[in-house]
Formats: structure tokens, C-alpha cells, sequence
């Protein structure tokens, strides 16, 4: 949880610097940060999944996960339903003639999906709820995402809110809100998590953190998004393997 709140204060320092400033960031210097990010995050989901394969009890089982996840996900089309409401939002902020209420809708909008659809939002949360702290260890494996992402999200806050206003500042509860329920998911079902499954889920969600990396890198756009129901697969296959053992 000490993540999640470390994630919603730096929306909210980023936002009020970028609020007062008004005049963004450089675009070198966005890349060059972005850059460094990408690299961090391809380095951290390499070494949540790794160790976590030489513990596995399947450790094909993983493979299994992101293949029907990945099939799941392209087949609800869920990164497609993002980038169409998107889509759907620029066409309404352009027949409203450019208001500046408008505006700054879509700037919320906008914030709101790229601080809370993503595997860093949605991994980190559950793994700091399954750690032996509940979360609140300054270096566990799921506030070490965490962080992470509210590197990301205090950039991104910044830009977002030199070109959207105050409203921005709005999108920090709402991503409390959206990490708060995933941990406490977690973390109230955290007892009929057997070792295992926790293990299978640190190697899913690395890999998912790799692809997010290579995103941000803009190596290869793994649409990770459409991966995320992968997260479920070694969930249920436990429940199931538990059911019938």
C-alpha cells in the first residue's frame, strides 16, 4: 500500500508543478527519462520472473498463462475498446469546436487511462498486497513497481497538466481508488493463496513488465494490456487443481 500512495502523491506533485509552469517538459529531456524508465522496467520484470522459474512446481505453466491470456485479452479486444474510446473522445472534444472544458476532459480522461490501465497499476498492487509486509515494507517486490510507475506518472502528471490545468489533479484519487481495490483483492484473499500460485504470479506479472518495458522503449508494442488476463490463468488453474486434489 506504501506504493500506492506514493503513486498518487507524485500525480499529484507532478500535476501542480506542471499546473503552475504551465510551458511542459523539453521533449529531449522527456525521452531521455522515458528511456532510462524503459530500461529500469525491462530489468525489473526480468528479475521478478527468473528467479521465480527455478521455484516453479510447472514451470511451463507460465507459458500456458500468457498464450490463453494473450487470447482471451485479443479476443475481448480490450486494448482496441481503449485506443476506439479514445478515439471516440477526440471526435467529441472536436465537435464541441475545442472548448476549453472539453479540453480538459479529454486531459482527464487521458490521465486516468494511462495511470491506471497498465501492468504496472494492476501487478503492483497485487504483489505488494501477497508480501510478507502487506505492502508497507519499503522494499518489497510490488512497491519496487510501484515506484517505478509513479516515476512514470509524475512526468506524465507534469506534461499532462502544463497543457490541461488543475483537473488533472482529479485523476490521483481516482488511481487510488482503481490500485486500492486490486490490493485489497489481494489481500483479503491472499489466505487461499497457496505458495505456488504466488509463484506463478511473479513470473506472469515479470513477463508482463518486460512487455511494458519494450513499450516504453518502443522496441515492440506488445499490446500487454490485451495480456493482462493472464494474470488470471494460474489463479484458476490452483483453484481447479485444488477442487479436484
Amino acid at each position: 500500500m506504501l506504493g500506492t500512495i506514493l503513486n498518487t502523491a507524485t500525480i499529484l506533485i507532478g500535476g501542480t508543478f506542471g499546473a503552475i509552469v504551465r510551458t511542459g517538459i523539453g521533449e529531449k529531456y522527456k525521452q531521455i527519462l522515458f528511456n532510462g524508465l524503459g530500461l529500469c522496467c525491462f530489468v525489473l520484470g526480468v528479475n521478478a520472473a527468473l528467479p521465480n522459474i527455478a521455484k516453479s512446481e510447472y514451470p511451463v505453466l507460465f507459458i500456458l498463462s500468457i498464450a490463453i491470456g494473450g487470447l482471451i485479452g485479443t479476443r475481448l479486444d480490450l486494448a482496441g475498446h481503449i485506443d476506439r474510446w479514445n478515439e471516440r473522445m477526440n471526435q467529441r472534444q472536436s465537435a464541441a469546436g475545442g472548448s476549453r472544458s472539453s479540453n480538459q476532459l479529454q486531459g482527464l480522461v487521458t490521465g486516468c487511462l494511462l495511470y491506471c490501465i497498465g501492468t504496472f497499476a494492476i501487478v503492483g498492487p497485487v504483489l505488494a498486497a501477497l508480501s510478507p509486509s502487506g505492502g508497507w515494507a519499503f522494499d518489497e517486490p510490488g512497491n519496487t513497481y510501484l515506484y517505478t510507475n509513479a516515476t512514470l506518472d509524475l512526468v506524465t502528471s507534469a506534461v499532462l497538466a502544463a497543457s490541461y490545468g488543475w483537473i488533472m489533479l482529479l485523476a490521483a484519487p481516482i488511481l487510488f481508488c482503481w490500485q486500492g481495490f486490486f490490493y485489497l483483492l489481494a489481500y483479503c484473499f491472499s489466505a487461499a493463496m497457496p505458495e505456488p500460485m504466488r509463484v506463478e504470479l511473479s513470473i506472469v506479472g515479470g513477463v508482463l513488465i518486460v512487455s511494458s518495458g519494450l513499450a516504453i522503449l518502443n522496441i515492440k508494442d506488445c499490446k500487454t494490456i490485451n495480456l493482462l488476463p493472464s494474470l488470471l490463468v494460474p489463479v484458476l488453474f490452483y483453484l481447479i487443481k485444488g477442487l479436484i486434489g
